[in-house]
C-alpha cells in the first residue's frame, strides 16, 4: 500500500466522518483523522506537529482529539490537548488503542477508526459533556499529508 488515497474507499472515509459527527453529538470535545504515508519523524512527534497545524490546539476547552496514522510505518497516534490530559488519567487512551489493535491486526483499519472515535467519544462525554453553547469548532473531514 503506497498511496493514502488507497487506503481507504469513499465509503470508508464517509463512514469514519460520520463516526466523528455522532461521537461528537455526545461531547464537547473535536476529534480529528489524518492520515499519511510515512514520517521521519518520531510518530508523536509528528501527531503534535500535525495536532497545531491543524489548529487543534486553538479550541475553547483545550480538548481536541487526533487520531495520526502513517499507513506504511504501521503506526498510529491518539494525541489528547492540554484541557484533556490536566484531568484525565496517563493510560486514558489505552482502552480506545487496544480495541483499535484488535481491529487492525484482523485488517479491518476502517472499522478500527470508527470504533476508536466512538470509544473516544463515550471517554470523552465523562469530562467534556456536551452543552447546549457547544459548537463545531473543527472540521469533521480526514485531513491527509
Amino acid at each position: 500500500m503506497s498511496k493514502v488515497e488507497d487506503f481507504l474507499t469513499k465509503e470508508e472515509e464517509q463512514e469514519i466522518v460520520e463516526a466523528i459527527c455522532l461521537a461528537e453529538k455526545n461531547t464537547s470535545g473535536e476529534i480529528r483523522v489524518h492520515i499519511e504515508k510515512t514520517t521521519s519523524k518520531v510518530p508523536f512527534d509528528r501527531a503534535l506537529e500535525v495536532f497545531h497545524q491543524l489548529r487543534m490546539d486553538e479550541t475553547r476547552l483545550q480538548n481536541g482529539v487526533l487520531f495520526y496514522f502513517a499507513i506504511d510505518d504501521k503506526n498510529f497516534i491518539i494525541c489528547g490537548d492540554k484541557g484533556i490530559n490536566d484531568v484525565v488519567a496517563t493510560d486514558f487512551w489505552d482502552c480506545t488503542k487496544d480495541t483499535m489493535t484488535t481491529q487492525f491486526k484482523a485488517g479491518q483499519f476502517k472499522q478500527g477508526i470508527v470504533d476508536g472515535i466512538l470509544n473516544a467519544g463515550e471517554q470523552l462525554k465523562k469530562y467534556f459533556p456536551r452543552s447546549e453553547e457547544d459548537t463545531n469548532e473543527l472540521s469533521n473531514e480526514i485531513s491527509k499529508g
